[in-house]
């Protein structure tokens, strides 16, 4: 009897060490943003940064998801921070999007432009459903407004700044070879 696995040995090693990265940029980087400008660009920054490089080095369907869920829930356990959940919620709607390119990030443009639609739709998604929920304002239809017109939107940002550090970066590791001695 055959007995392969969906996830290697590697691809669980992967999401220990992304799970840690997000953990990190979490819990450092990501509340940076709102000391110095009360702005949630850094917190998706640290989500898309790590999401599209566990993405990149697994080629897989549900890495990216449990980065997000268990990343978040060690932050949860950390620093009680319930916008969290609308983070993992969006590390499971890039997972799924992710789809569309089989979980792939190489330089063709066609891969380039899933991973940054799947990171700026997740990334504004983020944004509304911790605008909704975890904003600390009464839910009603001005809450919802400004989830979509202005905290969304600055999700979004922060999912274009994640994109433009993190595409260099996955090209640099394309052009070192990095795939092939992970043995990818």
């Amino acid at each position: 009897m055959d007995d392969e696995r969906y996830f290697t040995v590697q691809d669980i090693a992967l999401v220990g060490v992304f799970c840690a990265l997000w953990v990190v940029l979490n819990l450092t980087i990501g509340p940076v943003g709102f000391q110095l400008w009360g702005l949630p660009i850094l917190c998706d920054f640290s989500v898309f940064f790590t999401l599209l490089l566990t993405t990149w080095a697994t080629g897989k369907f549900g890495t990216a998801s449990l980065v997000g869920i268990i990343g978040a829930v060690i932050v949860l356990m950390m620093r009680p921070s319930p916008h969290m959940i609308g983070f993992v919620a969006s590390a499971v709607l890039f997972d799924i999007l992710m789809f569309a390119s089989r979980h792939k990030i190489y330089s063709k443009p066609k891969c380039i432009t899933i991973a940054s639609l799947a990171t700026l739709i997740s990334a504004y998604f983020a944004g509304v459903i911790i605008g909704i929920f975890f904003s600390n304002k009464s839910l009603e239809w001005a809450t919802v407004e400004w989830a979509i017109t202005f905290w969304g939107v600055l999700h979004l940002i922060g999912g274009i700044l994640s994109l433009a550090v993190t595409l260099p970066v996955i090209g640099a590791l394309e052009k070192a070879n990095v795939r092939k001695i992970m043995g990818a």
